[in-house]
């Protein structure tokens, strides 16, 4: 299914339009959305194809990620084999008052979708797996990348052998502690939280399973996301030690305190996967982009983890610069140069902002007992739930609709 790791006998004359650093979900997409671009890409990744495709971790998809993978051709091998939902319950703590979306609140038949990682990236390594203009590399490590006016150079190691790549331009697309930004010196905005998440999957006996549930407590959200087979991920925010302390719980102690957060509308829960413990943290760059070089993904900001917003700002970012890169290059501009690739960061840096901003705000607002806070988070809870603008405000946004959208998603619009 994949294409053969280059070998060192194909490795000597890699000069190429555009490298990308990170073979990711974000990282790939990019790849993808310029398959028939006639740019010539090369993506270099630290792991196999192999590795990265085993990865079972699950992410909520916003309707218009959906729409992006529709616009590049993926959606329909994808769709089958995750989580749809048509509801979504946000609430606080135990308070009786909730917010309930549905369908009818926004066009379309799912307020989105919770999909794990191997069946995204494997539906995008199979789309690019005879795609002539794409060069995989991996697994491959960036030593070093220098720049001057009309190209930069990668260092690279495969097989122990180092090799230099001569391109128009360098994508950082590998993660949080981007060694691309690094190397270009772009420094970096943002606080870690003084919480820690707990990811795993469960198994239920709810009869249905088409609602996402954001479950607001003092302690921090809890992201409840429904996936195939009455299976649910759950992403539990706490703080450091709580949620240290949650990960070590037996299982059957575990259980029992997740039932009383979720509030037993899922009937019976099973453990199915191992819990996983990660920081928080908020990050914007200074800048996304440089001669010859721009960031997406985590390499350009993270968010707290509350909404499912992080990957689908991601996937957003490279749909973005996928249109950029191409309309420049029908019209042969350089597609290093600051002048095309400051159409990007214009695009996309203020609209991930607005992100950043409101699950910031969700999370500071909702993770306090202060009570003149609680009186105001509940009456906004109130609102929401009576005033349809606001609630419709507030879905386009979770949903991503509410921004410029990128013209792959355009053309499946519902």
């Amino acid at each position: 299914m994949f294409r053969p790791e280059t070998t060192k006998a194909d490795f000597t004359h890699l000069n190429c339009d555009l490298v990308i650093v990170g073979g990711g979900i974000v990282g790939t997409t990019l790849a993808a959305a310029l398959k028939d671009s006639g740019l010539k890409i090369i993506l270099i990744e630290a792991r196999s194809q192999e590795v990265t495709a085993q990865k079972t971790q699950a992410y909520a998809f916003s309707p218009l990620s959906s729409r992006i993978y529709a616009g590049i051709g993926i959606w329909q091998d994808i769709l089958p084999h995750i989580g749809k939902y048509q509801h979504i319950s946000l609430s606080d703590a135990d308070y009786a008052q909730k917010v309930k979306f549905e369908t009818k609140d926004l066009p379309g038949e799912h307020l989105g979708y919770v999909a794990q990682h191997n069946i995204v990236i494997t539906a995008l390594h199979k789309y690019l797996a005879d795609c002539p203009n794409v060069t995989w590399l991996c697994p491959a490590e960036v030593i070093n990348v220098t720049t001057d006016q009309h190209v930069s150079t990668v260092k690279v190691k495969v097989n122990q052998e180092q090799r230099l790549i001569k391109t128009k331009l360098v994508i950082g697309a590998d993660g949080a502690r981007s060694h691309i930004r690094s190397l270009a010196g772009i420094k970096t905005r943002g606080w870690k939280y003084w919480q820690s998440c707990v990811a795993f999957t469960i198994e239920h006996t709810a009869p249905q399973n088409n609602t996402a549930f954001e479950r607001f407590w003092p302690s921090g959200p809890m992201g409840v996301l429904p996936l195939p087979g009455n299976r649910c991920q759950i992403v539990w925010t706490n703080p450091h030690a709580d949620a240290q302390a949650l990960a070590k719980l037996d299982e059957s102690a575990f259980l029992a305190k997740l039932q009383t957060y979720i509030g037993g509308v899922l009937g019976e829960l099973k453990l199915v996967s191992q819990r996983q413990v990660f920081p928080v943290q908020l990050m914007q760059c200074d800048r996304y982009i440089k001669s010859r070089l721009a960031l997406i993904g985590d390499a350009a900001h993270c968010c707290h983890p509350v909404g499912g917003q992080g990957l689908n700002m991601g996937i957003r970012d490279a749909a973005s610069l996928a249109q950029i890169l191409q309309a420049a290059h029908q019209q042969e501009q350089d597609i290093g140069t600051v002048k095309v690739l400051k159409r990007y960061e214009s695009w996309r840096k203020l609209e991930n902002l607005a992100i950043l901003g409101f699950t910031d705000l969700l999370d500071r607002l909702f993770s306090n007992s202060w009570l003149p806070v609680v009186v105001v988070r509940r009456l906004g809870l109130w609102m929401m739930s009576y005033l349809k603008p606001l609630r419709i405000f507030a879905l386009r946004l979770m949903t991503g609709l509410l921004g410029r959208k990128p013209k792959l998603a355009m053309s499946n619009e519902q």
